[in-house]
């Protein structure tokens, strides 16, 4: 089972109009395009086969929202922190 602010490496499997499919360990998972940095920064989209460092938004949502924005991480890590 996953958390909200977990951190997590997923494999990307799909690419798909909105964002990406993701493996989380023989679990399904996605990130929308908007949580990907190639969105946002001078960054190449991703690729089926990428390893990603992905933060949990919404483990409650089928499939789980993740994002891989450095912003998100930092912040899930700063809310982990504080208890």
């Amino acid at each position: 089972m996953l958390d909200v602010h977990q951190e997590i490496n997923v494999v990307v499997t799909a690419i798909l109009p909105f964002g990406l499919k993701v493996d989380i360990d023989g679990m399904g998972g996605v990130i929308d395009q908007t949580k990907h940095p190639s969105w946002w920064d001078d960054v190449e989209p991703a690729e089926i086969g990428d390893l990603l460092h992905a933060v949990v938004l919404d483990p409650t949502r089928s499939p789980p929202r993740l994002s891989a924005l450095r912003k998100d991480i930092e912040t899930a890590r700063r809310l982990r922190s504080q208890g």
